[in-house]
């Protein structure tokens, strides 16, 4: 009897020793699986994040450099709409907008009857009319995000930069701004708003009617036109 159990707790003593061999490898096995397995997810991911960070890389040196000043520009002017106020657009129209060759532009032929000495109190008043209205319309198209594409176009001296606006209930109005280049960078000097398509006037237009309307119905007068600007609050 005593014989018998010590055989089988021999033969207990050896199959756990054999198991004790034996168990090791087998988690050698599954490790080294386990780590092969996690060193390939980690190599294909860091390969992934390498192929979409040359891909941005690239996109980014693809983009024109006014289509990333507009970007900057829309992205002021955004901000100074969700301001509501005539100053906020003020900064933007002075940061990024030619605001003096808009403002003597208007004027048409009537520019040359602007004493030199009047001009920064006129473009000073220009400037405080265009911000006021836009602080004023400007609620009633609130403006989600606006989309470029990658390229600009030359004409001459001017550069186009087309833009897609979408406003906050979805509806889309395709926009071209025309820059001039400014030395490294570039300043807006013009819009036109594509409604349903069509071409429309550039947005100086309106406002050089306005101004020089003004001016007709006080004898041709481009004082008359710099005092009351120069009056706004």
């Amino acid at each position: 009897m005593n014989q018998s159990c010590s055989i089988v707790l021999k033969g207990q003593k050896s199959i756990y020793s054999q198991s004790k061999l034996v168990m090791p490898e087998r988690i050698k096995n599954m490790a080294t699986s386990m780590s092969r397995l996690i060193i390939t997810k980690v190599l294909a991911v860091s390969v992934i994040s390498l192929l979409m960070a040359a891909a941005t890389s690239a996109a980014a040196r693809k983009e024109d450099s006014a289509v990333r000043f507009m970007r900057q520009a829309t992205n002021a002017l955004i901000s100074a709409q969700r301001k509501g106020s005539a100053g906020a657009f003020s900064s933007a129209i002075r940061t990024y907008g030619h605001y003096k060759d808009i403002a003597l532009r208007a004027l048409g032929d009537y520019r040359r009857a602007l004493p030199r000495k009047s001009r920064n109190t006129y473009y000073k008043g220009a400037v405080r009319f265009i911000s006021r209205y836009a602080a004023t319309e400007a609620p009633k198209y609130p403006v989600a995000r606006v989309t470029f594409p990658p390229v600009a176009q030359r004409d001459g001296r001017y550069v186009l930069v087309d833009s897609k606006v979408i406003l906050r209930d979805g509806t889309e109005y395709d926009v071209q701004w025309r820059l001039l280049q400014n030395r490294r960078t570039y300043k807006v000097i013009d819009a036109k708003v594509f409604v349903f398509g069509l071409d429309s006037n550039w947005v100086t237009t309106y406002l050089t009617k306005l101004f020089q309307d003004y001016i007709q119905e006080h004898d041709g007068k481009v004082g008359a036109l710099v005092t009351v600007l120069s009056r706004l609050p």
